[in-house]
């Protein structure tokens, strides 16, 4: 199948509405008199941070509840001469999706294929460029999953920062998430380090070619299938190779995959056991807004906002037995 997802960039109008002006009248910018208290009570430079404690601090001081195990199960390693590659898989909102890479892990489908396409800013493209290999048991095609019905039993942990590309955003087991004025659909975010299948103009035409979004790429959202978020080996994505789709052998095919698994088919020795915050508890609400207002005594002015694909969710190293690596 050729991919025809092409690098784009996508303009943004911002309109600003003033009001008229009559004649002769200069502009009026202060905040009224009436409204400076309470423009006060929300202004986050207006307020003492001494007390407060910094994004490490909070996660020093966190409990072991506050973390929550990925599970070897809906983990996805992709080992690049470079290093490891982990992605959490996105079981709650793209399961079809999931269960197809899981197919195509098992069946060994991308081991010795490579990132063939990586454009600087924008993704990284690996699969099968010249369409050589046999899929065995994993589906030629696939049903879109571009968004899912928000049902009760999914928990979206909103946050109240504006998004300019869903009504609200939030986090649905950790993993950035959107959801329509209507609250009706879900969907995971392009944010970096999203992981999903590339596809032909038809929505449901994606089967192999997989991406990773090097920088946010948000006007992809709803447009394609993000079933996951690399948790670790972020740099090792940044540093491939930028290359082209190849159109023959001879062209360069770009660095090669050395292995595709789920962590779960491996031995425990060979796993790279992982936890991160959970997003549903107050330990991650608390180290959200240290990052929206940061209280160190560096930081002379604070925005009172944090873009949520900006927002680093802490993933860190455990032992088999579940004690945290230092």
């Amino acid at each position: 199948m050729s991919i025809t997802m092409k690098h784009g960039a996508i303009a943004a109008t911002v309109i600003f509405s003033l009001a008229a002006c009559a004649e002769g009248e200069a502009p009026d910018n202060s905040v009224a008199a009436a409204d400076a208290p309470e423009a006060a009570a929300h202004d986050p430079n207006a307020i003492s941070y001494d007390d407060k404690p910094s994004p490490a601090e909070i996660l020093e001081n966190s409990a072991a509840s506050d973390w929550r195990a990925l599970d070897p199960e809906n983990l996805l390693y992709i080992d690049l001469e470079r290093g490891r590659v982990v992605v959490a898989l996105a079981t709650r909102l793209a399961p079809a999706h999931v269960a197809q890479i899981k197919a195509l892990a098992r069946e060994e489908f991308y081991d010795g294929l490579s990132f063939y396409r990586v454009i600087d800013g924008f993704v990284a493209q690996g699969g099968d460029a010249l369409e050589t290999r046999e899929i065995k048991t994993a589906a030629k095609t696939m049903k879109a999953e571009f968004d899912q019905p928000l049902t009760a039993d999914i928990a979206f942990d909103a946050i109240d920062d504006a998004d300019g590309y869903a009504a609200k955003v939030g986090f649905v087991d950790s993993l950035p998430a959107g959801i329509d004025a209507a609250g009706e659909a879900i969907w995971h975010l392009h944010c970096t380090g999203a992981f999903a299948f590339g596809r032909n103009n038809e929505p449901d035409s994606a089967s192999t070619e997989f991406y990773i979004t090097l920088q946010p790429q948000r006007y992809l959202d709803r447009n394609l299938s993000v079933f996951g978020r690399v948790v670790e080996g972020m740099e090792y994505l940044q540093a491939l190779r930028r290359v082209s789709p190849p159109q023959s052998a001879d062209d360069d095919m770009g660095e090669t995959i050395l292995s595709m698994r789920i962590a779960a088919d491996l031995p425990e020795a060979e796993r790279t056991a992982l936890e991160i915050l959970d997003s549903s508890t107050e330990t991650f609400a608390a180290y959200y807004e240290s990052r929206r207002n940061r209280p160190e005594a560096f930081f002379h002015f604070r925005h009172d906002y944090m873009d949520v694909c900006q927002f680093g969710v802490p993933v860190r190293a455990v032992t088999i037995s579940g004690a945290a690596e230092e």
